[in-house]
């Protein structure tokens, strides 16, 4: 079965740090761009970042640089999300999407193919 599978959510305090992973299933990732977003409740989805497939170029949103990284291990088919110093506003669920190619938006969420089911994290004391 085709799917992506977020994990690494949770709770964590304000300055805390989290890694996200999203991980392939049924097909290889090297050649597929991936996207985070993440949706808070009320408001709509917001591009976090993206890694373009064959060791494509990565880009994050402003809320994002300097604290969150973007990585990929194509042997174990996962991309990973390192999120540090996380504020409150970080608060969402976080999804990944996926598309083949070597470019990756974090403007244009239609154009990914595939979405993960989310992963929830929490910024709170």
């Amino acid at each position: 079965q085709v799917q992506l599978v977020e994990s690494g959510g949770g709770l964590v305090q304000p300055g805390g740090s989290l890694r996200l992973s999203c991980t392939t299933s049924g097909f290889t990732l090297e050649p597929y761009s991936i996207g985070w977003f993440r949706q808070a409740p009320g408001k709509g989805r917001e591009g976090v970042s993206c890694i373009g497939g064959n060791n494509g170029s990565s880009n994050y949103a402003g809320s994002a640089k300097g604290r969150f990284t973007i990585s990929r291990d194509n042997a174990k088919n996962t991309v990973y999300l390192q999120m540090n110093s996380l504020k409150p506003e970080d608060t969402a669920v976080y999804y990944c999407a996926t598309r083949e190619g070597n470019r990756c938006s974090i403007k244009e969420p239609r154009w990914y193919d595939l979405w993960g089911q989310g992963t929830q994290v929490t910024v709170a004391s």
